[in-house]
């Protein structure tokens, strides 16, 4: 299924109508946004996943198209990945960025998360069933990346697990440390070829 950022469930009067990734965070918290934010990029050509490693492709980075990431989720992954990144190092990144926090605030002041531990209330579940009820998200989005069929995409974030915030930032260092020994390698090679690959729209082979 080939999915974008969109409004997924009308709203009562005075309530605001969730989005696809307000969704994912109520149905998995700051995790299932990212895994969602990753499948769905994916879905759409703007990130490939090999192995237990992601790049942008060309379109992602481009200021042509209509496909681009409009969420600032999105964005956030894209912006993550301006070098080839591990999908772990992009995944616990994500979880800690701006839009994903800023995702939490907004629903927290509306009553659907708790304000310190992003817990659902009883009107966030109400919210999570209509959504649920309503079948307008993804599947992955409500019940995560287990559901999605045999792949790259599914091999690549299934087995990203939940990471304390304490080795999720020692994970964040060791990426970026990984990120300039690869750029360092890069230059010294200067022509392109060789182990990994890059994120953007560079040249390359033709995936």
């Amino acid at each position: 299924m080939r999915v974008g950022f969109r409004r997924t469930m009308a709203a009562g009067a005075g309530t605001r109508a969730l989005d696809t990734y307000d969704i994912a965070f109520l149905a998995g918290g700051a995790h299932r946004v990212a895994d969602s934010a990753v499948i769905a990029l994916a879905e759409r050509g703007l990130l490939k996943v090999r192995a237990s490693h992601i790049r942008a492709t060309g379109g992602a980075v481009s200021s042509m198209g209509g496909d681009r990431p409009r969420h600032p989720v999105e964005r956030a992954v894209i912006v993550s990945c301006l070098h080839s990144r591990s999908v772990v190092a992009v995944h616990t990144a994500l979880q800690r960025s701006p839009a994903v926090e800023e995702i939490g605030r907004r629903l927290a002041a509306e009553g659907l998360v708790t304000g310190s531990r992003r817990r659902l209330t009883r009107a966030g579940r109400r919210r999570l069933r209509a959504a649920e009820r309503d079948g307008n998200v993804p599947a992955y989005v409500l019940d995560g990346p287990a559901v999605l069929p045999s792949g790259p995409v599914r091999r690549g974030v299934v087995g990203v697990q939940p990471i304390p915030s304490g080795l999720g930032r020692a994970l964040i260092r060791m990426g970026r440390a990984l990120d300039h020994d690869n750029d360092d390698s890069s230059s010294a090679s200067d022509t392109g070829s060789g182990g990994g690959f890059g994120c953007g729209g560079g040249g390359g082979g033709g995936d």
